[in-house]
């Protein structure tokens, strides 16, 4: 079992701060283990789900720009694509979103590649604002978005920045635009298996402005990972349980944890208590 790549709950629990950080711009499309294994189906998906995972609207310059940029960093576009993003989104396992600043000050999603959705969709999002794509985060309207406008106007090309939003589920499914079918799978769930079944999800995002356009260019990459994988020392254990009892009420909320508070207990203690030689489990301790 892989060690995970990335383990943002040693850092506390998720906030509503953007929380975002300048990186190498070489450290940008990192390498991903999982490349090989997800690019066929996120392929396929973008071809047979085309009007589901790709949109765009005045956007031809931008989309070109960010092609340009992510194909020199990848090598030569594989297939035949309609546009030149989807031609450089099909080369990695990151989604590519494009933010254009609008004559009003505003930035706006006005092209995207998006394979991965963290239980939202494209139709649902295409076209809005800051304002009105954070509009369900707890303080993100209009909080969030003037901080993020804020730092959209001021980055400068050439810096990247980023940060990791992260969370739990059952089974590692990448395309999941509603979080429904992932809740109705926990709820039948049994704590027995939790350990076993649930997963990390990473969400490694990155931002940074095209020179010639002015758009944003917005990666998104989702890492999945058992959950078993990520708990694998003590100190992961009691980082996890602190990040995850420790997150504010109403994030907790916004992020449909209740639906996996069960099942997180009982990895935590399937961790704290692993099966003895005789085959039986200590005793779940109270909470």
């Amino acid at each position: 079992m892989r060690t995970p790549p990335y383990l943002p709950f040693l850092d506390g629990p998720p906030g509503i701060a953007p929380g975002l950080k300048p990186i190498a711009p070489e450290a940008w499309l990192l390498p991903d283990t999982e490349a090989a294994a997800w690019l066929a189906p996120k392929r396929e998906l973008m071809r047979s789900r085309r009007s589901d995972v790709f949109a765009a609207h005045e956007a031809d310059a931008e989309m070109t720009e960010a092609a340009t940029i992510v194909l020199a960093a990848t090598g030569p576009a594989v297939g035949e694509w309609s546009t030149p993003l989807e031609a450089a989104s099909a080369m990695v396992s990151d989604d590519l979103c494009i933010m254009v600043r609008d004559a009003e000050g505003l930035w706006r999603l006005k092209a995207a590649s998006l394979c991965t959705p963290t239980y939202w969709s494209l139709a649902e999002k295409f076209g809005k604002p800051l304002g009105g794509l954070h509009a369900p985060v707890p303080g993100g309207d209009p909080g969030l978005a003037a901080r993020i406008s804020r730092i959209f106007d001021g980055l400068r090309p050439g810096l990247v920045l980023e940060r990791c939003n992260w969370s739990v589920q059952p089974g590692d499914e990448r395309f999941t635009p509603s979080s429904a079918p992932l809740k109705a799978r926990a709820h039948a769930m049994q704590e027995a298996d939790a350990l076993d079944q649930l997963h990390l999800r990473v969400e490694r995002q990155t931002i940074r402005k095209l020179p010639q356009t002015g758009a944003l260019l917005f990666t998104i990459r989702i890492v999945i990972d058992p959950l078993s994988a990520g708990l694998s020392t003590p100190r992961h254990v009691e980082a996890f349980a602190a990040a995850w009892q420790g997150v504010d009420p109403a994030m907790h909320r916004y992020k449909g944890w209740a639906a996996y508070d069960r099942l997180v207990g009982a990895a935590l203690d399937a961790r704290r208590n692993p099966v003895t030689s005789e085959g039986s489990t200590n005793t779940r301790q109270d909470k």
